[in-house]
């Protein structure tokens, strides 16, 4: 469980060097954006995240995003579907919820990174979510 814990920290350095957007009605990409990670120090601390994703049911993803090629239309639904109830926990850069969620998503659906990053891109501040 090692590398999973080194994995949530190279994103979490990514989320704290870009500055996600706090807001309730969108997906920051910065969250999409995940993936491209650089490090980050074992000093740097951040607060748990509220919600626990680990038990999280990942159907709603898994059932409707499968590849091999990945439709857009289906996988940014099924994500935004799944994500946009946490925009606030996963837009907050005090926490490690946008990490610990791309984590267990690709765990379950053993989706490469990046995979919601490069399929799913809609308005300025990111993925809209309904209201």
């Amino acid at each position: 469980m090692a590398s999973g814990r080194y994995i949530l920290t190279r994103l979490l350095f990514f989320f704290l060097t870009t500055g996600l957007v706090a807001a309730s009605d969108f997906i920051s990409h910065d969250v999409l954006d995940s993936h491209r990670t650089s490090g980050r120090s074992l000093l740097d601390a951040v607060k748990s995240c509220p919600v626990n994703f680990e038990l999280m049911n990942y159907k709603i993803i898994t059932s409707q995003c499968k590849g091999p090629k990945y439709p857009a239309h289906l996988c940014c639904k099924a994500f935004k579907d799944f994500a946009c109830p946490y925009t606030e926990e996963l837009n907050d850069l005090s926490n490690d919820c946008a990490s610990a969620m791309f984590y267990y998503i690709n765990f379950y659906g053993k989706y490469r990174p990046g995979l919601f990053a490069n399929k799913c891109r809609e308005g300025e501040n990111g993925l809209e979510c309904p209201a």
